[in-house]
Protein backbone atom coordinates (compact mmCIF):
# COMPACT_ATOMS: atom_id res chain seq x y z
CA UNK A 1 0.00 0.00 0.00
CA UNK A 2 1.45 3.36 -1.05
CA UNK A 3 -0.24 6.52 0.20
CA UNK A 4 1.16 9.93 -0.73
CA UNK A 5 0.02 13.44 0.03
CA UNK A 6 1.36 16.25 -2.14
CA UNK A 7 1.53 19.75 -0.69
CA UNK A 8 2.74 22.85 -2.47
CA UNK A 9 1.60 26.31 -3.49
CA UNK A 10 -0.20 26.98 -6.76
CA UNK A 11 2.37 26.79 -9.55
CA UNK A 12 4.75 24.51 -7.62
CA UNK A 13 4.21 21.63 -10.04
CA UNK A 14 2.49 19.35 -7.54
CA UNK A 15 -0.26 18.33 -9.98
CA UNK A 16 2.26 17.50 -12.68
CA UNK A 17 4.50 15.55 -10.30
CA UNK A 18 1.56 13.78 -8.65
CA UNK A 19 0.36 12.64 -12.09
CA UNK A 20 3.86 11.44 -13.03
CA UNK A 21 4.30 9.51 -9.78
CA UNK A 22 0.82 7.99 -10.08
CA UNK A 23 1.75 6.66 -13.52
CA UNK A 24 5.09 5.31 -12.27
CA UNK A 25 3.55 3.72 -9.17
CA UNK A 26 0.35 2.60 -10.91
CA UNK A 27 -1.92 4.19 -8.32
CA UNK A 28 -4.58 6.89 -8.82
CA UNK A 29 -3.79 10.60 -8.68
CA UNK A 30 -6.68 12.15 -6.78
CA UNK A 31 -7.33 15.88 -6.95
CA UNK A 32 -10.17 17.41 -4.92
CA UNK A 33 -10.88 19.82 -7.78
CA UNK A 34 -11.40 16.91 -10.17
CA UNK A 35 -13.52 15.05 -7.61
CA UNK A 36 -15.75 18.11 -7.20
CA UNK A 37 -16.14 18.60 -10.95
CA UNK A 38 -16.87 14.89 -11.42
CA UNK A 39 -19.60 14.81 -8.75
CA UNK A 40 -21.17 18.01 -10.09
CA UNK A 41 -21.14 16.79 -13.71
CA UNK A 42 -22.64 13.41 -12.71
CA UNK A 43 -25.19 15.23 -10.54
CA UNK A 44 -24.60 12.92 -7.58
CA UNK A 45 -26.17 13.84 -4.25
CA UNK A 46 -22.78 15.11 -3.05
CA UNK A 47 -22.31 16.99 -6.34
CA UNK A 48 -25.69 18.69 -6.06
CA UNK A 49 -24.88 19.77 -2.50
CA UNK A 50 -21.47 21.10 -3.59
CA UNK A 51 -22.97 22.94 -6.59
CA UNK A 52 -25.27 24.88 -4.27
CA UNK A 53 -22.21 26.35 -2.51
CA UNK A 54 -20.24 26.82 -5.71
CA UNK A 55 -23.09 28.67 -7.45
CA UNK A 56 -23.13 31.15 -4.56
CA UNK A 57 -19.36 31.58 -4.80
CA UNK A 58 -18.91 30.01 -1.35
CA UNK A 59 -16.27 27.46 -0.36
CA UNK A 60 -17.52 23.90 -0.27
CA UNK A 61 -17.59 22.89 3.43
CA UNK A 62 -14.89 20.57 4.77
CA UNK A 63 -17.34 17.77 5.57
CA UNK A 64 -18.65 17.65 2.02
CA UNK A 65 -15.09 17.51 0.62
CA UNK A 66 -14.19 14.79 3.14
CA UNK A 67 -17.25 12.77 2.10
CA UNK A 68 -16.23 13.04 -1.56
CA UNK A 69 -12.61 12.07 -0.87
CA UNK A 70 -13.73 9.14 1.31
CA UNK A 71 -16.05 7.97 -1.46
CA UNK A 72 -13.27 8.25 -4.08
CA UNK A 73 -10.75 6.36 -1.94
CA UNK A 74 -13.23 3.50 -1.51
CA UNK A 75 -13.13 2.77 -5.26
CA UNK A 76 -11.28 -0.41 -6.38
CA UNK A 77 -8.38 1.38 -8.11
CA UNK A 78 -7.36 2.96 -4.79
CA UNK A 79 -7.00 -0.35 -2.94
CA UNK A 80 -3.24 -0.53 -3.55
CA UNK A 81 -2.59 3.15 -2.82
CA UNK A 82 -3.23 6.71 -3.92
CA UNK A 83 -1.81 10.18 -4.27
CA UNK A 84 -3.76 13.11 -2.85
CA UNK A 85 -2.98 16.36 -4.64
CA UNK A 86 -3.53 19.56 -2.67
CA UNK A 87 -5.53 17.81 0.03
CA UNK A 88 -5.68 18.05 2.99
CA UNK A 89 -5.69 21.86 3.11
CA UNK A 90 -5.93 22.32 6.87
CA UNK A 91 -5.13 20.46 10.08
CA UNK A 92 -8.69 19.24 10.70
CA UNK A 93 -8.69 17.63 7.23
CA UNK A 94 -5.23 16.15 7.94
CA UNK A 95 -6.48 14.66 11.20
CA UNK A 96 -9.44 13.14 9.36
CA UNK A 97 -7.08 11.57 6.81
CA UNK A 98 -4.88 10.17 9.60
CA UNK A 99 -7.85 8.74 11.51
CA UNK A 100 -10.14 7.53 8.76
CA UNK A 101 -8.47 7.19 5.38
CA UNK A 102 -5.08 5.61 5.89
CA UNK A 103 -4.83 1.87 5.36
CA UNK A 104 -5.40 -0.14 8.49
CA UNK A 105 -3.54 -3.37 9.20
CA UNK A 106 -6.23 -6.05 9.31
CA UNK A 107 -4.46 -8.07 12.04
CA UNK A 108 -3.73 -5.24 14.47
CA UNK A 109 -6.44 -2.79 13.45
CA UNK A 110 -3.82 -0.03 13.46
CA UNK A 111 -2.33 2.20 10.80
CA UNK A 112 1.08 0.80 9.82
CA UNK A 113 4.12 2.85 10.72
CA UNK A 114 4.56 6.38 9.41
CA UNK A 115 6.96 5.19 6.73
CA UNK A 116 4.23 4.00 4.42
CA UNK A 117 2.64 7.48 4.17
CA UNK A 118 4.74 10.06 2.40
CA UNK A 119 3.85 13.73 2.66
CA UNK A 120 5.70 15.64 -0.02
CA UNK A 121 6.10 19.41 0.23
CA UNK A 122 7.22 20.90 -3.08
CA UNK A 123 9.13 24.08 -2.31
CA UNK A 124 9.44 26.78 -4.95
CA UNK A 125 10.39 30.44 -4.32
CA UNK A 126 7.54 32.94 -4.73
CA UNK A 127 9.28 34.81 -7.56
CA UNK A 128 9.54 31.57 -9.58
CA UNK A 129 5.88 30.73 -8.91
CA UNK A 130 4.89 34.24 -9.96
CA UNK A 131 6.73 33.84 -13.27
CA UNK A 132 5.24 30.37 -13.87
CA UNK A 133 1.69 31.50 -13.21
CA UNK A 134 1.96 34.71 -15.23
CA UNK A 135 3.22 32.67 -18.20
CA UNK A 136 0.31 30.26 -17.75
CA UNK A 137 -1.93 33.23 -18.48
CA UNK A 138 -5.22 32.26 -16.88
CA UNK A 139 -7.79 35.02 -16.49
CA UNK A 140 -7.33 35.27 -12.70
CA UNK A 141 -3.52 35.05 -12.87
CA UNK A 142 -2.53 38.66 -12.18
CA UNK A 143 0.51 39.49 -10.05
CA UNK A 144 -1.55 40.95 -7.19
CA UNK A 145 -3.96 37.99 -7.18
CA UNK A 146 -1.15 35.44 -7.34
CA UNK A 147 0.74 37.05 -4.45
CA UNK A 148 -2.46 37.10 -2.37
CA UNK A 149 -3.13 33.40 -3.13
CA UNK A 150 0.44 32.56 -2.11
CA UNK A 151 0.05 34.45 1.17
CA UNK A 152 -3.24 32.68 1.93
CA UNK A 153 -1.70 29.33 0.98
CA UNK A 154 1.29 29.85 3.30
CA UNK A 155 -0.96 30.92 6.19
CA UNK A 156 -3.17 27.86 5.76
CA UNK A 157 -0.33 25.44 5.13
CA UNK A 158 2.06 26.45 7.92
CA UNK A 159 0.06 24.46 10.52
CA UNK A 160 -0.07 21.47 8.12
CA UNK A 161 3.70 21.56 7.69
CA UNK A 162 4.06 21.49 11.48
CA UNK A 163 1.44 18.71 11.78
CA UNK A 164 3.31 16.39 9.40
CA UNK A 165 6.79 17.45 10.59
CA UNK A 166 5.90 16.51 14.16
CA UNK A 167 4.96 13.02 12.90
CA UNK A 168 8.20 12.68 10.88
CA UNK A 169 6.17 12.19 7.69
CA UNK A 170 7.16 15.35 5.81
CA UNK A 171 9.67 15.33 2.97
CA UNK A 172 10.77 18.65 1.46
CA UNK A 173 11.54 18.56 -2.26
CA UNK A 174 13.10 21.44 -4.18
CA UNK A 175 10.54 22.08 -6.94
CA UNK A 176 12.65 24.77 -8.62
CA UNK A 177 14.37 22.33 -10.99
CA UNK A 178 13.57 20.52 -14.20
CA UNK A 179 10.55 18.23 -14.19
CA UNK A 180 12.82 15.17 -14.49
CA UNK A 181 15.06 16.24 -11.58
CA UNK A 182 12.04 16.73 -9.32
CA UNK A 183 10.62 13.35 -10.34
CA UNK A 184 13.99 11.69 -9.63
CA UNK A 185 14.06 13.26 -6.14
CA UNK A 186 10.53 11.99 -5.48
CA UNK A 187 11.52 8.46 -6.54
CA UNK A 188 14.49 8.61 -4.16
CA UNK A 189 12.27 9.61 -1.22
CA UNK A 190 9.71 6.92 -1.91
CA UNK A 191 12.20 4.09 -2.48
CA UNK A 192 14.52 4.98 0.43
Amino acid sequence: MRELIFLGPPGSGKGTQAARMAQIMKIPHISTGEILRDHVSKQTTLGQQAKTYMDLGDLVPDQLILDMVTHRLSEPDAETGWILDGFPRNVSQAQFVQEHLLAVDEKTGKIPDKDHVWVINLEVPDDVILKRLLVRGREDDHEETILHRLQVYREQTAPLIEFYSSRNQLHHINGDRSMEEVTDSLKEVITS
